[in-house]
């Protein structure tokens, strides 16, 4: 058995069993790929694969522990690569964070310019999705790190640390009703759902949180728009579509001085962004200095106890 053995079973797995999507990726061809398998298989007198004709459908029962084994091998050949490039060039290389368009827009501006200063030659790439899909960019190595507010914590394979707390925000325009509240009175779902309400996406910014309120209280709220982003939320408030509910980081008063936000922390409860990686994945020096920046208390050694933790079996 050798390493393009290893890669070939992966690949194929990552790439929803097809084996020409496999190939393509790995630059060869479908039928190397085929009979590298078919020949590591016979090496292992098991089969990993279930198959219908030629095509394959999934992983047997023995696969599924043969998978896991592989994973692990080539994440520590990974590993070595990155040990060895650390130590020749460890303030230069790459960087992928994967983070929700609110983390994109409202918490990184803060950190990436200085994170720039400290390390120039380090080439940085945003890339922006849902939770769910952060979580597997980082889980199949298409990314270093990931920052979301869903899901991190919650994906196997991933090392979830807390980098801050907030609250919603309910915002209006100076003319709504709502603009007018008293500061000694806070707002209530039943005032909410008075009016048509523009908010965010299902998987986003704690969401559930939101229908969960309502919900608890028997109400259907007039939901008329779901968006991904805070900025489209508060655009469509802006042109009179209705009241909008974003996450307290997105509504800033001195730019947003056409809408009046209003504290919802007492009627959607706290949510916790996490920053999260890779368990047992060799992090760079640089990646640590970015892990302390997003969080002052994420030193080396709270991060490194948190990934023994993880390897030894424990929740993070």
């Amino acid at each position: 058995m050798n390493i393009q053995q290893f890669r070939f079973v992966r690949e194929t797995i990552r790439r929803n069993f097809n084996l020409t999507e496999a190939a393509r990726s790995l630059y060869t061809s479908q039928p190397g790929v085929s009979k590298a398998i078919i020949e590591f298989e016979d090496e292992l007198g098991i089969k990993i694969f279930e198959r219908h004709g030629k095509r394959i459908k999934g992983l047997t029962r023995p696969g599924e522990a043969v998978a896991e084994v592989i994973d692990r091998i080539m994440r520590e050949i990974d590993n070595l690569k990155r040990v060895s490039d650390d130590f020749a060039r460890r303030d230069e290389g790459t960087l992928v964070i994967a983070c929700t368009h609110a983390q994109a827009r409202y918490l990184l501006p803060k950190v990436i310019p200085e994170f720039r200063r400290r390390f120039p030659k380090v080439h940085m790439s945003l890339a922006e999705g849902s939770p769910p899909v952060l979580a597997q960019m980082v889980i199949h190595e298409q990314a270093d790190v990931a920052i979301a507010t869903e899901t991190l914590a919650l994906t196997p394979g991933l090392v979830a640390l807390p980098v801050y707390t907030w609250e919603h925000t309910v915002v209006v325009t100076p003319d709504h009703p709502l603009a007018d509240l008293p500061a000694n009175k806070q707002l209530s779902i039943e005032t909410l759902a008075q009016y048509p309400i523009v908010t965010y996406d299902h998987a986003f910014s704690g969401r559930g949180s939101i229908d969960e309120a309502f919900a608890k209280h028997g109400i259907t709220p007039d939901i008329v728009l779901e968006a991904i982003d805070a900025d489209v939320i508060k655009t469509y408030v802006d042109v009179g579509l209705g009241i909008g509910i974003i996450a307290g980081i997105a509504f800033d008063p001195r730019r947003d001085k056409g809408l009046v936000g209003l504290p919802a922390g007492h009627l959607f409860g706290a949510h916790h962004t996490k920053v999260a990686v890779k368990a047992g994945a060799f992090l760079r020096d640089y990646i640590f200095e970015l892990l302390e920046m997003l969080a002052p208390e994420l030193t080396r050694d709270v991060v490194l106890s948190a990934l023994d933790e993880k390897q030894a079996g424990g929740q993070v």
